[in-house]
């Protein structure tokens, strides 16, 4: 067997293989894109490289002696053995999902009520959305990934920012007058006595408010462990707490303009921006129309306030 490092290399083997199943270096230029000369000067390299002629060249055209013949057979299978694959490479990676990890409350209360759009526009593609939060593992085949950019998503990674986090206080419609008080320019401001839900997961959520909103935090207001204050596990539950007029939630207006738009809360003093930003993540960057790159471009034409 020859050895890898005598071996000629894989160009000039393929401008071989069809210079001679053409019988011609110009039609072979042809097809491969390249002069004749490049073709000529590939063959001579093979030639050199192997130490034996592999054509017989008359009247204008090549012929395989039967060096080249023994040449050509190998080279051909070879050349149409590493195209199979490759084609079979291609249809795997057509044919797996796209898996596309989004934080939890944001899949729930965003991501899946927009998802028909995305597949009447693209029902040939087919996409996994699954649940997480924190750190990518990007090694379990995800290949995008919703953040907000509040922890460290480590060095390689593409990021493409989406949308500014906007934070504001939600209650049921109904229960507007009882948490909120009118004052003398006409404004609201939340009542001191008015029950605040918090959540576990982003348990500072009210203090952050207080401070990106420069309002004075009432002192009997914004702590969790107030007597008769209602703390909830996960931060979804405390926005459908406060859709059940249980208190007052802080939500981020991508989560709530929804319920906002069909009447179910109400942000009676507005969202105001929290520093921090939704973005799109990915192992690398996306290849122009692939599906990564429709998928990235729907997520953020879907994002505008």
């Amino acid at each position: 067997m020859v050895s890898p490092q005598r071996m000629p290399s894989l160009v000039a083997l393929r401008c071989f293989e069809a210079a001679a199943r053409l019988e011609s270096f110009s039609r072979a230029a042809d097809e491969l894109h390249l002069t004749h000369g490049a073709i000529s000067r590939a063959v001579r390299a093979v030639e050199q490289e192997l130490g034996a002629p592999l054509f017989e060249r008359r009247n204008r055209r090549v012929f395989l002696n039967a060096a080249g013949r023994l040449l050509f057979d190998g080279v051909h299978a070879g050349l149409a053995q590493m195209a199979r694959a490759a084609e079979a490479v291609r249809r795997q990676v057509a044919d797996r999902p796209l898996l596309l990890s989004c934080e939890p409350t944001l899949l729930m209360r965003w991501l899946i009520p927009r998802w028909g759009d995305f597949q009447a526009r693209h029902p040939q593609y087919t996409v996994h959305l699954v649940a997480g939060g924190g750190t990518v593992e990007w090694g379990r085949g995800i290949d995008l990934a919703i953040r907000r950019n509040d922890f460290d998503w480590g060095r390689n990674v593409h990021v493409q920012p989406l949308c500014a986090e906007r934070m504001g206080p939600v209650c049921q419609p109904d229960r507007l007058e009882q948490f909120f008080a009118s004052k003398a320019d006409g404004s609201l401001e939340l009542r001191g006595g008015a029950a605040l839900l918090h959540s576990r997961t982003r348990p500072g959520a009210w203090a952050d408010w207080w401070q990106t909103a420069s309002l004075q935090r009432p002192m009997q207001v914004g702590q969790a462990q107030t007597a008769g204050a209602l703390v909830l596990e996960h931060f979804y539950l405390s926005l459908q707490a406060a859709a059940a007029g249980l208190g007052v939630a802080i939500g981020p207006q991508l989560l709530v303009q929804d319920d906002i738009a069909a009447g179910r809360l109400v942000a009676p003093l507005g969202f105001v921006p929290d520093g921090s930003q939704y973005c799109l993540l990915a192992p690398q960057v996306w290849v122009a129309g692939s599906l990564q790159q429709l998928l990235a471009d729907w997520i953020a034409q879907q994002m505008k306030y």
